[in-house]
């Protein structure tokens, strides 16, 4: 009886409807003139059918609403990387699909898919942007067969709308984690290096991904978001190079044996000949005995020193043989971890900077993005690693003190101190008591240093400024959380060393008159002059610079010089190592 009732409410509902469609269309007649074409029962009571844009709108907005707080979405298998970020696109759009309309894809998929096919350009793994997967579904989409949804009417030859919004998803989610790559680095570099202090660029991904639709220039939108440093670009023309000697078989690898120097000759001889052109050290020319170490090898076997930071001396010892016989894939991987370094730093390092890369050993000051002054560093010990990080010089001290640190006075100086009662006199250490202007000054003849150890020591250890001095004659400050900076040495005969990883974290500098010079030539004050008489005065005096300077201590192992020429240096820090398992890893979610 219920459902009779319920049949005949729902009879009564149709006729109303059909009559008030009916008056309305005789109505718009009789106003306009219009012929109208009846409207049947049927298409009064079932709702309009959805456009195929509308449903695959629906099926996102589905998708998206049921992947819960926090957002977890998936597609068939694969994971969502950037499942806070592609939530908030698809809120912002209504839920629009972005990569089809209702004729099936829109052009911009085929961009993107080429765009994520050439991620290896980049030193980047296709796959990490869901590139089989893309190539799948786009493959089958006009193979499967039509499903029924509910409302949507389609033809034969509509593409399923559940293949085009999963393709909407990978697609958005492909640009959203590739974008934020190229912006910010695969992995976070804490990761892997947690005294990492240098701020990348920052971006709205969203909406670089709906101003690169709207204005349809995905390509030319990911190209603005790359490093833009000369270098990085360099170091992408070196990865094809070095990719195309991969494919070739790379080069060949010279036996054990004794050093090998001009004069000799040997098949050995010919195996470097052979290695040394592969790489472009060695001109190609025809030689009338391939096997005679004559002076053109000499030569291309120390341009192939100078590249690889050893010491240029065109004698094959040890430690050349061993950069030799290093394969090319180990030397792809260094390009790529290189690159992925740069992707890490600012775009814009500023107008003028200072930048120390640690594993070369150097230091060059740059202006508008050239070297206009470059010197040898030496950086810290591999168990005092120096921290890589960005900060403003702000001053200088001529003729420093040295507060010696504590470690430092437990490990070395106690031992020297203990040995030696005139060790103090001898290195113009004083002990004091306080860090007060008015500190107080404890004769060390009254202190029993037998007794004394890292953990019951209460004073502090300053050596006076001096030739003797362990900083030299000018310090360059740019304060940091680690108490790292630039200093004079008096070790100078330490710059000849090929490897210079010799300090407890700070970097002593070869020029550092030179470099004081730069950084106050703006102030009219200080001409060269008045600095050299400043430090022969002897006396301690803190300069402000006319203006700040960022500094950059970096980590680069691999690099192309303005002339092309690619560098390699060996990874003392042991980092390189840790970047690549990180590398290598499933992406981070973003």
């Amino acid at each position: 009886m219920l459902i009779y009732s319920l049949n005949r409410g729902i009879k009564k509902i149709k006729q109303k409807v059909s009559l008030i469609l009916l008056l309305t269309s005789t109505v718009f007649v009789l106003i306009t003139g219009c012929a109208v074409k009846e409207v049947t029962k049927e298409s009064a009571l079932d709702p309009p059918s959805l456009a195929l844009s509308d449903e695959v709108s629906r099926l996102l907005k589905k998708q998206i609403e049921a992947s819960g707080v926090p957002p977890k979405l998936t597609v068939g298998e694969t994971p969502i990387n950037a499942s806070e970020l592609l939530p908030i696109f698809y809120v912002k759009q209504n839920y629009k699909p972005a990569w089809s309309d209702n004729n099936g894809l829109l052009p911009q998929a085929e961009v993107l898919m080429k765009i994520i096919r050439d991620a290896d350009r980049e030193g980047l793994n296709p796959n990490d942007y869901h590139f089989s997967q893309l190539e799948t579904a786009l493959r089958e989409i006009h193979q499967d067969k039509v499903v029924s949804y509910p409302n949507y009417q389609s033809d034969d030859n509509s593409p399923n709308p559940r293949n085009l919004a999963n393709i909407d998803l990978l697609l958005t989610d492909a640009f959203l984690l590739y974008g934020s790559h190229l912006l910010h680095g695969r992995i976070n570099p804490k990761t892997v290096d947690a005294a990492w202090l240098i701020e990348g660029q920052e971006q709205d991904l969203i909406e670089l991904l709906r101003t690169a639709l709207s204005s349809n220039k995905l390509e030319e939108t990911l190209k603005n978001v790359l490093p833009q440093h000369p270098s990085y670009a360099r170091l992408r023309q070196a990865l094809i190079r070095y990719r195309e000697i991969a494919d070739k078989g790379g080069w060949p690898a010279l036996s054990d044996g004794p050093k090998m120097e001009k004069g000799e000759r040997s098949e050995r001889v010919a195996v470097l000949r052979r290695r040394l052109a592969i790489t472009g050290d060695l001109n190609e020319e025809s030689t009338n005995d391939s096997e005679v170490f004559d002076d053109s090898l000499e030569q291309g076997l120390r341009n192939f020193q100078r590249r690889h930071g050893l010491k240029a001396d065109g004698i094959v010892g040890q430690a050349t043989l061993a950069a030799l016989n290093i394969r090319v894939e180990k030397r792809i991987n260094q390009i790529e971890l290189n690159m992925e370094r740069l992707r890490w730093l600012p775009q814009n390092l500023g107008s003028r900077y200072i930048l120390v890369n640690l594993a070369n050993f150097e230091l060059y000051v740059a202006e508008n993005n050239q070297t206009i002054m470059s010197m040898r560093v030496i950086v810290g010990k591999p168990y005092w690693n120096t921290p890589v990080f960005t900060a403003e010089m702000t001053y200088l001290v001529l003729n420093p003190h040295w507060n010696i640190p504590q470690t430092i006075f437990a490990e070395e100086k106690l031992p020297k101190i203990k040995k030696d009662p005139e060790y103090f006199s001898k290195d113009k250490i004083k002990v004091l008591k306080g860090w007060s202007p008015k500190v107080q000054e404890i004769d060390p003849t009254t202190i029993d240093w037998s007794k004394v150890t890292e953990h019951n020591f209460s004073y502090r250890l300053r050596q006076e400024p001096g030739s003797g001095n362990p900083l030299g004659r000018i310090k360059f400050m740019f304060p940091n959380p680690y108490h790292v900076y630039l200093h004079d040495t008096p070790q100078k005969n330490l710059f000849s060393r090929t490897d210079r990883n010799l300090s407890h974290g700070c970097i002593r500098i070869e020029k550092p008159l030179d470099l004081a010079e730069y950084v106050l030539h703006l102030d009219p004050a200080w001409t060269p002059q008045k600095i050299r008489n400043s430090i022969n005065k002897g006396l301690t005096q803190s300069v402000g610079l006319p203006e700040p300077i960022p500094v950059y201590l970096v980590y680069f192992t691999a690099w192309v010089d303005d002339d092309g020429s690619i560098e390699f240096r060996n990874d003392i820090y042991g980092r390189d190592e840790a970047l690549y398992q990180a590398l290598h890893e499933a992406p981070l979610t973003i």
